[in-house]
């Protein structure tokens, strides 16, 4: 904006112009504060499941893979018995999920209608409450397809490989590879310390590979 004022005709003629910068930049500071505005509960409902499901496949497969490999030396085996607890453990964590989220909706709905009932609520207070609520059916398909997406990574990391122990030494690197990155990722999104997530599910998945391996030869040693 500027603006100019000239004096009389006696005197000098004085040009005085002062211009006022607009140092505000309206669409920077209105994507900010969208930014800051997110409501990063909404996707914890599907990155919850989906973290869960993604270590749980990665892991779970890999120690079932490892434990048929701690008595048996086939690679035939361990691949058989990856994919098996593959498609099943899909399918328990879609429907185990699907039915846990299913409750918690029926027993917030409930909760919901309690408490419309002894005080009264607007419709955008209700709009509200409504879009915070868990959806059972993308907790279920995000739970399914990530365990499936983790435990395609032992799986592919052990199919080529014919040598008994460099295939568990392979299996063992790309496993702790991904704990890794699922642990990363999982912080990122949900703005959340990385380090400490990371060691979090790594130290969980080593500790259960350990566990089914250590058991699983104990008992194959044993004979029983």
């Amino acid at each position: 904006m500027a603006t100019l004022e000239l004096h009389g005709q006696q005197s000098l003629n004085h040009v005085e112009i002062s211009i006022h910068g607009n140092h505000s930049l309206p669409h920077e500071q209105c994507q900010e504060g969208e930014a800051e505005d997110f409501d990063y509960s909404k996707r914890g409902q599907w990155l919850r499941a989906a973290t869960l499901g993604a270590n749980d496949g990665l892991v779970s497969i890999a120690s079932l893979m490892m434990g048929v490999g701690a008595v048996k030396e086939d690679i035939t085996a361990m691949i058989l018995a990856g994919f098996a607890g593959l498609v099943a453990g899909a399918c328990s964590m879609a429907i185990g999920e699907f039915v846990s989220v299913y409750t918690q909706l029926d027993i917030e709905l409930s909760q919901m209608k309690r408490d419309k009932r002894r005080r009264d609520s607007t419709e955008n207070e209700e709009k509200t409450e409504n879009e915070k609520l868990p959806n059972p059916f993308q907790a279920g398909i995000a739970s399914a397809l990530s365990f499936a997406l983790g435990a395609m990574i032992p799986l592919l990391a052990a199919a080529f490989i014919r040598e008994y122990k460099v295939r568990l030494g392979v299996v063992v690197a790309a496993s702790s590879l991904a704990l890794l990155a699922f642990g990363g990722l999982g912080a990122v999104l949900g703005r959340t310390p990385v380090g400490r997530s990371c060691a979090r599910v790594l130290v969980g998945g080593w500790m259960a590979m350990a566990i089914t391996f250590g058991l699983t030869r104990l008992i194959g040693a044993t004979g029983l």
